[in-house]
């Protein structure tokens, strides 16, 4: 079990929720007193989510999707590449 402080919420709200969503329960703290405990919503997301994996609705991705650069030409200015890429439709 986590604790943060109200502070550290507000600003990483994000982050705290995926500890929840990873079946964590977490205490909010008013100045070091426990005011909250967020916890996931019985059979929420985990069993929603399997279940759709199941019918074959979604599939779960398998890790980060890779980018990849373009060589930039030597002696081009960030402009000037952006420039001829609208020209081209890009």
């Amino acid at each position: 079990m986590r604790s943060v402080p109200v502070s550290e919420a507000k600003t990483h709200l994000s982050r705290i929720l995926g500890w929840v969503r990873a079946g964590e329960s977490v205490y909010i703290l008013d100045r070091g007193v426990p005011v909250a405990r967020l916890e996931a919503v019985a059979g929420a997301c985990p069993d929603a989510l399997r279940a759709l994996e199941r019918s074959g609705l979604v599939r779960r991705g398998r890790g980060v999707r890779r980018l990849r650069a373009r060589p930039v030409p030597v002696g081009s200015s960030a402009l000037e590449l952006l420039l001829g890429e609208r020209r081209e439709g890009r």
